[in-house]
């Protein structure tokens, strides 16, 4: 099977998908809270719902099998049941208000994704403060999906936490996908990992990071001219293709730094440095600090 540098770099901010809430409320109602930093999605399940939250423009009307996916930090409000009621307020982590398959109320599923630091920084970039993603209007089931974590959540089956953590990391999946499907991505990782005609070249950069890649070498694989091929990655990834190399080799060797226990000298021949210091220099001017540094910081912040 050929390399997904998709893959590769989900695997490099090390997606989790958190299932952490889950209600169902009848009648008309309201419901306030607040989302972090973190990636937070909502997703309706049954009914219909509006949500306000900080960075939209206008409130969003969420139908059966939508999801709304914040990108914090900030505050959101929902309101469901009929227009003509007086809401009650309700609070979302009463036990009253579990989340169970029912047809004529509005049952929403709460979540979010868990990245380390490298994925905060792609990621956060990568994704508007507010993305309404319908059912409706992708291929990909979220419906039955949604449909699937609700039967977790609500039925007490023999390893029903396994399944919703699977279950879960398949629906962020999906909502990446939808995401990064849509045409007018801004420059930068997520378009350039859906450029068909620059991933052979991107293919070669994450197979061999310690190649000294030419970019000669890397037009021929993609099937352009230097100069077209330097232009369009340039439009599409943000930065020229050698400058996208050294920023992968980078990412590698902090993971590494973070998880392993190779030595920098050894970590810098890998990722094609002729010398420590080189790999040290390189590192310090993209990371901030130096490589060692860097190492103890990370594992002290992860109480590793």
């Amino acid at each position: 099977m050929r390399s997904d540098p998709m893959s590769e770099v989900l695997d490099l901010v090390a997606v989790q998908a958190v299932m952490t809430s889950g209600f169902t409320a009848r009648g008309a109602w309201v419901a306030r809270g607040e989302f972090g930093e973190i990636l937070k999605f909502v997703a309706l399940a049954r009914g219909r719902v509006e949500l306000t939250a900080d960075g939209a423009d206008a409130p969003l009307v969420l139908g059966a099998g939508d999801v709304a996916v914040l990108n914090g930090p900030g505050r959101l409000v929902m309101r469901g049941g009929p227009a003509d009621g007086v809401p009650r307020e309700i609070d979302v982590a009463d036990p009253r208000h579990a989340p169970v398959a029912e047809e004529g109320a509005d049952t929403l599923l709460g979540g979010h994704v868990a990245l380390n630091a490298i994925g905060r920084s792609l990621l956060g970039q990568a994704l508007p403060p507010v993305a309404h993603i319908r059912a409706a209007s992708t291929a990909v089931p979220l419906r039955a999906r949604l449909d699937l974590l609700l039967a977790e959540m609500t039925a007490d089956q023999l390893g029903a936490a396994f399944a919703l953590r699977q279950h879960a990391q398949l629906f962020v999946l999906d909502l990446l996908r939808v995401h990064l499907g849509r045409s007018a991505l801004p420059p930068g990782w997520p378009r350039l990992l859906t450029d068909a005609r620059l991933l052979p070249a991107v293919r070669l950069m994450h197979a061999e990071p310690g190649t000294a890649w030419r970019l000669e070498t890397l037009a021929r694989a993609a099937a352009m001219s230097r100069t077209t091929f330097a232009t369009r990655f340039r439009e599409v990834a943000g930065v020229p293709p050698l400058t996208y190399l050294v920023r992968w080799r980078m990412l590698l060797a902090r993971r590494a730094l973070r998880e392993g226990e190779e030595s920098v000298g050894a970590l810098a021949a890998s990722l094609g440095y002729a010398s420590e210091s080189a790999f040290s220099t390189a590192f310090r001017r993209e990371v901030g600090e130096p490589p060692l540094r860097y190492r103890a910081h990370a594992r002290r912040g992860s109480g590793a």
